[in-house]
């Protein structure tokens, strides 16, 4: 979905997953202590590196998921489910929306657990209502109960975990959605034609009180591991 010319306050309102991506990375960053050192644990372009000016930031990724990104500013090239550190290394971690790129989510937070210092915190944010993307590297949607599931797994405490909007938002970034399917000037219209429903609709997400229907969530996770 192209919001390159909107507005940055209606851009921010319209991707709100993204926009609620971006508070909780910044949020994460502000509590860690300068030169900390902090794992991003499928780092793609390093969209994330500018939050941790103060901390020692790495950027790690296999560089194979979207052949249009530039890899070229990785610290690593690595796999996420064999990292190339020691064990209880970093101060915290972050894997955002990356973890259904991997065959074994399982093993991927396994070893981020491995890696970070015992109480440490990891920064997930995973998709749950998603298209798919990044062909044909996307393999898993997780839901709550996954991802607590998959910190058992790791020995790793669920802090918070909170959903990216609800059903009025998804069907809003559906609606908006539906114009890649159009060529113009059709697209266009479609766009003209969901603008007020798409802008309306999220004003009525208060509605859905158990956020079932969601674009993905966010957590903090604790390391458990001694």
């Amino acid at each position: 979905m192209n919001t390159g010319l909107l507005p940055g306050p209606l851009k921010r309102y319209v991707l709100d997953f993204e926009t609620r991506i971006e508070a909780a990375v910044a949020a994460f960053a502000s509590v860690l202590p300068p030169g900390a050192r902090v794992l991003d644990a499928g780092a793609g372009e390093g969209a994330y590196r500018a939050h941790f000016k103060r901390q020692r930031y790495i950027g790690l990724d296999l560089g194979i998921g979207d052949r249009q990104w530039d890899y070229s500013r990785l610290d690593v090239l690595g796999d996420l489910t064999s990292l190339p550190f020691a064990n209880g290394v970093f101060d915290a971690a972050l894997n955002i929306v990356t973890l259904e790129h991997v065959k074994d989510p399982r093993m991927v937070l396994t070893e981020l657990a491995r890696v970070l210092k015992p109480g440490a915190r990891l920064l997930l944010v995973v998709p749950h209502e998603w298209e798919v993307h990044q062909h044909p590297h996307d393999f898993f949607r997780f839901t709550r109960y996954g991802v607590q599931e998959l910190a058992r797994a790791a020995a790793m405490r669920v802090v918070s975990m909170e959903p990216g909007g609800g059903y009025f938002r998804l069907l809003a970034r559906r609606l908006l959605g539906g114009a890649q399917f159009f060529p113009m000037p059709f697209r266009f219209l479609w766009l003209l034609a969901v603008a007020a429903p798409a802008l309306l609709l999220p004003l009525l997400d208060r509605l859905d009180t158990k956020k079932d229907f969601t674009l993905g969530y966010l957590a903090v996770l604790e390391n458990g591991r001694k």
